[in-house]
This record gives structure tokens, sequence and C-alpha cells, in this order.
């Protein structure tokens, strides 16, 4: 029996959450660098997992099964495309970073309480989201996928209410109240979503007779399986809810800037560039597979809604005051341009949003981290209480440009790539909705420029001078996402190889092919 390191990849961070909480009180130091330690084992495994992955071979690979719930046919099942492979890498390179970002996050609450150990739980917490974010990208059981897309509630709820931002003008009292009216916004919206889902599985195992990505597949093959046409679409409308308001999708988005707001600027990079993306890669794996017609005729909606999205979020992020709720508004837009790539039925659409899952979660990432830094020096999220930073903290102030730079996809960094062949995808296939979202690389320019202008030019603030610039810790934590955002950017053919065979599968899913261009005869 070979070595179990899809379970093994999964496990490692969720027993170092249970060793993390177990830390006595005294140790908080030593519960961060054993959260750190276990992040980064799980870092290794992951990556043990990517070079072990052959793309031309077969769909699912490291493939594991073992009966689980044997009277409603549920399996432990797991097993990676490329598209879950290199989200699973993706996930697990970030969390040692938002663990780095976080160190100190915990610290103010320890005063507060001798017997409540805040720095353990806020890490342990930490790591329980990475075991269940992976473990969903390797599920093939849909139950299994279901059980973990719900449960990671559980720990975010409790990362974005009890270890909220404290960057607030108002009282701590009212600080408190908007966490938690974020934090219970975001469960409320995530498990009505969740609850339409369950009713969807409950119905997919009434009509397939099992939970089994491989198991429907092979019977529709071979005709055993058929679904009414009213059916599928209403089979596939109950997972495209869900997983539409874990994207999020306009008009399910609006929990998204209240809890990017009120969360620590780590927590915050763990709900945009981790968890949301767990449901963009259940578009792919379960809606386009388990429905393929109901996919075909939503298409046009979905369309409409994700331009919305893109433009809606760029919009309303031109017209912020607040740092992070701008950054919010700005993954709102770039989910939209993921959701259009999906949905354009193209290859170069789906390769391209592909690539964005991971290119976006890079380039959030190294600008929320480093608007983290900058938030915690000064103690507000307004745009307007700062001026003149570069002139004071000019390593922070061209780490914070370049990751706003990537945020408007410039040229030769990596979100550029994929935005690119999202486009040419949509273009090929549905050219007004192609020239629409261009629109929305107009206004990622203009919110990202502006906001670089009005924070980090001009004359320095009085509230600015003697800002100290970013350190070790924090280079350590920033330099390595922007060399990433680079390579990608100027060699993104290490994700295209792994990428592009599994979205080869999708498209014969859907039974698409690209749109061949129309080229005129010769005279």
């Amino acid at each position: 029996m070979s070595f179990p390191l899809l379970t093994a990849t999964a496990a490692l961070p969720a027993i170092g959450a249970v060793a993390t909480a177990a830390v006595p009180a005294a140790r908080r130091t030593a519960a961060k660098w054993l959260a750190l330690v276990f992040s980064l084992a799980t870092l290794v495994l992951a990556g043990i997992a990517l070079a072990r992955f052959e793309p031309g071979g077969e769909r699912y690979q490291l493939t594991e099964s073992h009966a689980w719930i044997k009277d409603f046919g549920v399996r432990y099942e797991l097993g990676v495309d490329g598209i879950g492979v290199v989200l699973m890498a993706l996930t697990a390179l970030l969390i040692p970073f938002v663990i780095l970002a976080g160190w100190h996050d915990a610290d103010p609450l320890e005063t507060k309480s001798s017997r409540w150990r805040p720095t353990q739980g806020f890490f342990a917490l930490i790591l329980m989201v990475e075991a269940m974010v992976i473990l969903s990208f390797e599920a093939t059981d849909v139950f299994l996928f279901y059980i973990l897309f719900e449960a990671m509630l559980i720990p975010m709820y409790f990362l974005i209410g009890g270890f909220g931002d404290r960057a607030h003008t108002g009282s701590d009292e009212n600080a408190a109240a908007q966490r938690s009216y974020a934090a219970v916004k975001f469960l409320l919206y995530n498990l009505v979503g969740g609850l339409i889902m369950l009713a969807a599985v409950i119905g997919l195992y009434v009509v397939a007779g099992t939970f089994s990505l491989s198991e429907i597949a092979e019977a529709r093959a071979n005709g055993s399986l058929s679904m009414a046409t009213s059916t599928e679409r209403w089979l596939f409308l109950g997972f495209f809810f869900a997983f539409a308001v874990k994207a999020p999708l306009w008009p399910l988005h609006t929990w998204l800037p209240n809890a990017m707001g009120e969360a620590t600027s780590p927590v915050a990079v763990l709900i945009t560039a981790v968890v949301d993306k767990v449901g963009t890669f259940a578009m792919l794996r379960f809606c386009l597979q388990l429905f393929p017609e109901a996919s075909k005729w939503a298409t046009p909606v979905i369309v409409v809604l994700a331009l919305i999205s893109i433009v809606y979020g760029a919009l309303l992020a031109v017209g912020q005051r607040d740092i992070k709720r701008l950054i919010a508004y700005a993954s709102i837009s770039h989910f939209g341009f993921i959701i259009l790539g999906i949905f354009a039925m193209t290859s170069q659409g789906q390769s391209g949003a592909t690539l964005y899952m991971v290119n976006h979660g890079i380039s959030t990432a190294a600008l929320m981290l480093v608007a983290g830094f900058l938030i915690t020096r000064r103690g507000s999220r307004l745009i307007a209480d700062y001026g003149g930073v570069q002139k004071v903290a000019p390593v922070l102030a061209g780490t914070f440009l370049i990751g706003g730079l990537a945020t408007l996809s410039l040229p030769g960094l990596a979100p550029f790539v994929s935005e690119f062949l999202v486009l040419v995808g949509t273009f090929s296939a549905y050219p007004a909705a192609g020239v629409i979202a261009t629109t929305g690389i107009v206004l990622a320019a203009l919110y990202v420029l502006v906001l670089y202008q009005r924070t980090m030019t001009g004359p320095v603030k009085a509230e600015v001078q003697g800002m100290a610039d970013l350190k070790v810790r924090e280079l350590v934590v920033v330099l390595p996402l922007i060399a990433l955002l680079l390579f990608l950017g100027v060699y993104p053919k290490p994700l295209t190889e792994i990428v592009n065979p599994a979205v080869q599968h999708t498209m014969s899913d859907v039974q698409k092919k690209d749109p061949q261009p129309e080229v005129e005869a010769a005279k």
C-alpha cells in the first residue's frame, strides 16, 4: 500500500492545530514557532505531491479510496487533477506567510484573561482552516467535499469575530460590535448557501445512487446514468448558489467587504486568497463535471453576473476610503474575471481562470499583507490618514506599489498572464462580454494608482513622520511573494503545463470545443 500523501498533506496541519492549541499558556512564542514549523512541513508535502503529479497522466492522481459510511455510499475518496494540485500547493505556500505576518496579532488579547490562550487559539485556527481547504481540493466524493465546505466556516467565524482588526477610530465596544456583525454575516451567508447545496447533494444521490465523481463519470459514459433536463438544472443551481456565495459573485458578495475589513490582514488573506478559491475551484470540478448540460444552459446568465461583478467591484473600489475594503472590492472584481473565464467555456478562458486563482492569491496576499504592516504602524485603515509614506518608509512603499501593480495586472507580473488568457477566451466566445470586461482593467489602474498616490506620495503628514520601514520578519513575508509574481509573470509555463490537461478534461465534460477563427478564403 503506497504512502497516503494526500491524506498526510491535509492531516499534518490538523495535527499541528491540536498541538498548537495544547501549548501551555505561558509558552506563546513556542506556540507560534510550532505552528510555523507545521505549516512549513505541510508545504514540503504539498511540494512532493506537486512533483509527483504527472500532467499527461490520469485525470485524478495520488488517489485514495476507503469506505466511510457504507449505508449511504459515502467514501473517503481523494485525488487531485492539475487544477486541484496547484491550488493545494498555493494554500500550503501562503499559510507560512500568513502565520509570519500575524506573528503579533493575538498579543494584545493576552492581557485580558490568564485562562484564555488567544495566541495558541489564533494559530491553531489558521492551521485548521488550512487542513480543511487542502482536503477540499483533494476530495472526489461529493459528500466528503460538502462536509469540508461547511466545516471550514467554524474556524473562520472565530478568526473574524474573535481576532479582528484593532485599527478603529471609534470605541472598543463599537469595534467589537462591527467584528461580531462581520463574522455573523459571513457565517449566515455561507450557511444558507451550504444548506441549499445540501439539498442538491441529497438530490444527486437520489438520481445517481453514489457520491463518487469517478462512479458518476463512469455511469454517464456507459449510459447507465441519465438525468432529466429539469432535474439536472435544479441540482446545478443548488451547487452553483453555494459556490457563488463562497466565491463571491454579485449579488451574493456583500459579506466579503465586511469580513475582510474587520479581520486582521493575515486573516483577510486567508479569506480571499485561500478560502474563497474553494468556490471557484468547485465550479470547475463539480458544476461543469456533474451537470454539463445545465452548465451550458446557465452560461449566459452567469456571464452577465460575472461582468457585473467585474465592473461593480471595480467602481466601488474606486470610491473607497478604507484601504482594506478597497482591496476587498478589488477582489470581487477579480473573482468576476475568474468566473467569466470558467463559463466562457474555452480552453484559454478556463486555463486563465485557474491561473488567475493562483496569481490572485499571490498578488492579493502581497498587497494586503503590506497594507496590514502599514495599518499597524499608523493605527488607521482610512486612506485620508496617510500621505508621504514613501519618503519615510521607501521599502514599504515600494513593495506596496509592486503589490498594487500586480493587482492591476501590469505586464511582466503574474496576474497579467491569467487576465490576458481570460479575455482572449472570452473574446473568442462572447465578444461583447470581452469588451465590457476590459473596463475592469481601466478601473483597476484607477483605484490602485489613486490609492498609492494618496497614501504614499505628497507631503509627509505629521502622524506618518517617523514611521518605521519594513523589518526583517516583514521582508521575509513580502519578498518571496514579489519574487513569485515576477517569475510567473515572465515564465508561467510550470503552471500551464500542469493546468492545461485538466482544462481539456473539463472541456470534454461539457462537450465544448474552442471557437475556430474565421478567416476569409484567399481570392
